[in-house]
């Protein structure tokens, strides 16, 4: 151990290090290092043994991803994932003189096959489709029914849906405005330059018009703010707002029967908050990737959904883009035609 150092639990390094990061990166961003990073903190207090981060070493480090992999039955691509959260983390104890220059750079990081972390589920265009349906039918101006028309017409993150406030929403222009306001704890994944204009068609329009005029709350968030969409108590949260999604996309719910011959009656997804047990249902995220991807097949310039959706280029094709090479090629067919 250098004299250099000085000495500091896991626990309270973590804790530092998610305070530090606070005005850098998105609330759900500092969940995720949390989340990632506890175990990390379990290890160091049990088997690693490790009582000062001052003693900790490269052999240390080997030994936790080993431990990682087995004590969570871990893919290439989510130990890729903790590990790299553990590097940002560990680079940080080194500016702080928690541990030794260039111990990050201990860390190996499991190879990945090309694409292979990609992630591959969405709402499909036909299941979308189909849910809208049946909720404009059957749950016209809920909440619910508003929040996923906005989320697959915009195509726009649930943290940008949560935050936003009655006055954001333009009838007559037919549009929300994103705004982040981190002093009243919503924030855009992207800062300020997440901050747009979503443009909406006037179907959209007409539920949320019907949405505000009927089933919204009247009240306002801690901040005295007034939320788009709400609850009795005023601003619900994100995990609220996520968990009636799932609710929502189980197709026992909205499409014909179910695909996995479970009875409704005896699923556990059929019970309060655990509709995301079943094997069908879909995140807010799966929305947009669906979304993302349902644009840039009806043609719309990959720069246009970049913009709309606040995604860069280069990850709208890694990560959010799920038509196949042969759907490309057609679409490229249609404009070199003519020339």
């Amino acid at each position: 151990m250098s004299d250099q150092l000085d000495p500091m639990t896991t626990r309270e390094a973590v804790e530092l290090y998610l305070e530090d990061r606070k005005p850098e990166v998105s609330e759900s961003t500092i969940q995720a290092h949390g989340y990632r990073l506890s175990h990390f903190i379990r290890w160091c207090e049990g088997e690693g043994g490790i009582e000062n981060l001052n003693d900790l070493t490269g052999r240390d480090l080997m030994q936790y991803k080993n431990w990682r992999r087995d004590d969570g039955g871990l893919n290439n691509v989510t130990m890729h994932t903790q590990l790299s959260t553990l590097r940002v983390f560990i680079k940080w104890c080194e500016r702080v003189d928690a541990v030794e220059r260039g111990l990050h750079d201990k860390i190996t990081l499991p190879s990945l096959s090309r694409n292979e972390d990609r992630r591959e589920v969405m709402l499909t265009a036909e299941a979308a489709h189909a849910l809208l349906a049946f909720l404009r039918q059957f749950e016209f101006a809920t909440r619910t029914h508003a929040l996923i028309e906005v989320l697959w017409h915009t195509g726009m993150r649930i943290g940008a849906a949560h935050g936003l406030d009655l006055e954001d929403y333009d009838r007559d222009e037919q549009c929300l405005q994103l705004h982040h306001r981190p002093e009243t704890d919503t924030r855009l994944k992207n800062k300020e330059a997440g901050e747009r204009f979503a443009s909406m068609s006037a179907e959209v329009c007409d539920v949320l018009d019907a949405y505000i005029e009927v089933n919204r709350y009247d009240r306002t968030d801690d901040y005295g703010r007034e939320p788009l969409f709400t609850s009795k108590h005023g601003r619900p949260a994100k995990t609220t707002l996520r968990d009636s999604i799932y609710g929502a996309t189980r197709p026992c719910t909205y499409a014909q029967g179910c695909p996995h011959d479970r009875d409704p009656e005896t699923c556990e997804a059929m019970d309060r908050n655990r509709a995301s047990k079943c094997p069908s249902s879909v995140s807010p995220h799966a929305i947009r990737r669906g979304s993302i991807t349902h644009h840039l097949s009806k043609d719309v310039p990959e720069k246009v959904v970049s913009d709309r959706m606040n995604v860069s280029l280069d990850i709208l094709e890694k990560h959010y883009d799920r038509r196949g090479e042969r759907e490309k090629a057609e679409q490229r067919r249609g404009y070199l035609d003519n020339l």
